[in-house]
């Protein structure tokens, strides 16, 4: 801030100066009108000086809402929508190599919820998952851009995919996110809601996945959902720790993200900086 008072005084001040020089000699014979003159310049100076130090700094309430929360309420249901039913089917599927996914049921949004578009053989579900899969106080929970594709394995379908179709259910209920919050609790401690089983995890290696603003497509990686607190036991987030991880209170349990080094179509990814 320091610098930019300097470079401000320093463009105005000499032209004040020579302002007051070419004045001079009339003003000499008025001195009460000359020093009103100075006084009225010195008051200009400091204004323009105070405006130009805050100005960067003055926002709108308005403004500095939208900035803080860019998606500050759910946008319209179509925004959230894949029209064609075949291009969200594809798009749930690259989740995970042909092996796996040409075989598994996959799941499309519409606007009462998930329903299946395709039966499966092998007992993982692929389906494209939306914002409101974030935690209610991401500020990205109601960014209709998000696009994840995933694919879960039988354990994960049991037991985590229950999670996803009730609080996308929830969401299109228009229930708030207090509402949403209290509701997948309240299901846990009914037990309506079954505990993560040991062994699930997803594929998400989607070239077209848009995980948020900032990440967007991110990096091919595989999900792992482990109950309760256990990162330390995996070494997770450690120094030259190829393992990341985060813990889910609303499923209660640990969920481990490992890159991988190839999308699900075979192609390299970018390198893990």
């Amino acid at each position: 801030m320091q610098n930019a008072i300097n470079r401000f005084v320093g463009r105005s001040l000499p032209e004040k100066f020579r302002r007051y020089k070419r004045a001079n000699n009339f003003y000499d014979s008025v001195p009460e009108t000359k020093i009103e003159l100075m006084l009225n310049n010195a008051k200009f100076i400091a204004l323009a000086l105070l405006i130009y130090v805050l100005l960067p700094f003055a926002t709108s309430p308005a403004q500095a809402q939208t900035e803080k929360t860019p998606y500050p309420a759910m946008a319209d249901i179509n925004q959230y929508l894949i029209a064609d039913k075949n291009t969200e089917i594809a798009l749930a599927r690259s989740a995970a190599p042909p092996s796996i996914s040409d075989k598994a049921e996959v799941l499309v949004l519409g606007p009462k919820g998930y329903t299946v578009a395709v039966k499966g053989t092998n007992g993982f579900v692929c389906l494209v998952e939306r914002s409101w899969t974030l935690p209610t106080d991401d500020p990205e929970f109601w960014n209709p851009k998000l696009r994840a594709p995933n694919c879960f394995n039988p354990q994960a379908a049991k037991t985590y995919l229950p999670y996803d179709i009730m609080k996308t259910k929830l969401v299109l209920e228009g229930k708030s996110k207090p509402e949403i919050k209290q509701a997948i609790a309240t299901a846990f401690e009914k037990k309506e809601l079954p505990a993560i089983e040991p062994g699930a995890m997803c594929y998400m290696m989607s070239k077209q996945q848009y995980l948020n603003d900032e990440g967007k497509s991110w990096h091919p990686h595989l999900m792992f959902y482990l109950p309760g607190k256990t990162a330390k036991s995996w070494g997770a987030d450690l120094p030259d720790s190829p393992v990341m991880s985060g813990y889910d209170s609303q499923v209660g349990a640990t969920v481990f993200m490992v890159w991988v080094g190839k999308w699900s179509d075979g192609t390299l990814a970018p390198s893990i900086q």
